[in-house]
């Protein structure tokens, strides 16, 4: 799925009926496209499941009410996190008795945060149905705010880059840099990049060697990014890279070598796109991981061809919306034929199953894990393109600062 949110996972006749696999919430494309499915017409996401505020909401009051509910069935699981300052905070909440409401315990929201709701329930007529928005709270108007990634205290994949997403654009980028620190012990060299005047992006020259420890410090508290706006942060956070995960995608083998610390683990049959709707090539970062999550051919600029309500083991791998993520509805696909549209699939059973390739690949991933596609008739990825700045040389690199 591409954002401005942003980017899945019998032969003969039984082959062409099921057709292609699909895009997520935001997709799963390559050139806007999904892994798409015919399925019928399940209801709209937002009918199942509605959320309040709308998703990509900005600038959210602090008085304005959180409302997850469905109007039958009932809510099975509903989890909210507050992210702020590179900080994840799970939001209290509960589930009403009748299951048709959630509310948080604490009806104000915090400002200059970023919120995520993951919600997952059963429709009227028991079919499940997962929902995945996300809303930003208001940020006074003389200020600005960088909305980081990744955690404070998390363990990343050897991929991982520190990205910095502004609220408002930067016109003092000078500025703004030089009160960005990023370093790491060992000691490596780390530079800064930036994409337009609203993110901000830091990597060493090559991927991070296992077990480094990489602290950031903001100091962009009274800094001027822009005339008259200020920053607000005065922070310091670290994560700590854990073992070198890297997965090696041939789209025309339809495989997927996984290795861990250059050690090959499990060479994994795939489906990638269709010859309509190819992968990228490219290095990839994973960038999310959902347990199950809802894919709408909609969401990406198709029309109506899929809608799958609960795609298990997803994880995001570009704005754009392509995922390596679990299929159960083309089992024979993962190996023999290329069907999605853009994403990589893997075997997978309806409900997620943890002994079948894609929930093994789960189990066994962290966000910053790469992911790199090759031999796919398509373009490479572009560097802005979720966590893709892997894809520049690090001259290019280096002149982007």
């Amino acid at each position: 799925m591409r954002h401005a949110n942003r980017r899945a996972r019998r032969a003969g006749a039984a082959l062409a009926a099921v057709l292609t696999w699909a895009g997520l919430l935001t997709g799963c494309t390559s050139h806007g496209g999904g892994i798409g499915g015919m399925f019928g017409k399940p209801p709209a996401p937002e009918d199942v499941i509605r959320v309040v505020p709308d998703d990509g909401s900005k600038d959210v009051r602090a008085d304005q009410r959180l409302l997850v509910r469905v109007p039958s069935g009932r809510l099975e699981s509903v989890k909210v996190v507050e992210s702020q300052d590179a900080q994840d905070i799970q939001v209290p909440g509960h589930i009403s008795e009748d299951g048709l409401r959630w509310q948080p315990d604490d009806p104000k929201l915090a400002l200059a945060a970023k919120y995520t709701v993951d919600a997952v329930a059963l429709d009227g007529q028991g079919r499940r149905s997962a929902r995945h928005t996300t809303f930003t709270t208001y940020v006074p108007d003389e200020r600005f705010i960088g909305y980081v990634t990744p955690e404070n205290r998390s363990v990343v994949g050897t991929g991982m880059i520190v990205s910095l997403q502004f609220n408002r654009e930067i016109d003092n980028r000078a500025a703004v840099e030089h009160a960005i620190h990023v370093t790491a012990r060992p000691a490596v060299e780390i530079r800064p990049h930036w994409f337009g005047k609203d993110r901000l992006d830091f990597r060493p020259e090559n991927y991070w060697a296992p077990g480094t420890q990489v602290t950031v410090d903001l100091r962009l508290r009274d800094v001027e990014g822009a005339r008259g706006v200020y920053g607000i942060q005065y922070k310091t956070f670290s994560f700590t890279v854990g073992r070198s995960q890297v997965s090696l995608v041939d789209a025309a083998r339809h495989t997927m070598e996984v290795r861990r610390d250059g050690v090959l683990m499990a060479t994994v049959p795939i489906t990638a796109g269709s010859p309509q709707h190819t992968t990228y090539n490219g290095k990839m970062v994973v960038m999310e991981m959902l347990e199950v999550t809802r894919m709408n051919s909609r969401t990406v600029g198709f029309g109506g061809e899929y809608d799958i309500p609960d795609v298990p083991h997803a994880l995001r791998l570009t704005d754009s919306g392509t995922f390596v993520h679990g299929n159960y509805w083309a089992p024979e696909a993962p190996g023999h034929v290329n069907i999605s549209h853009g994403c990589v699939g893997l075997r997978d059973v309806k409900g997620g199953g943890a002994d079948t390739p894609a929930g093994w690949f789960f189990d066994r991933s962290l966000i910053g894990d790469v992911v790199e596609v090759v031999h796919s008739n398509d373009k490479k990825v572009a560097p802005d393109n979720g966590l893709g700045g892997w894809n520049m040389g690090w001259k290019e690199w280096k002149a982007g600062s």
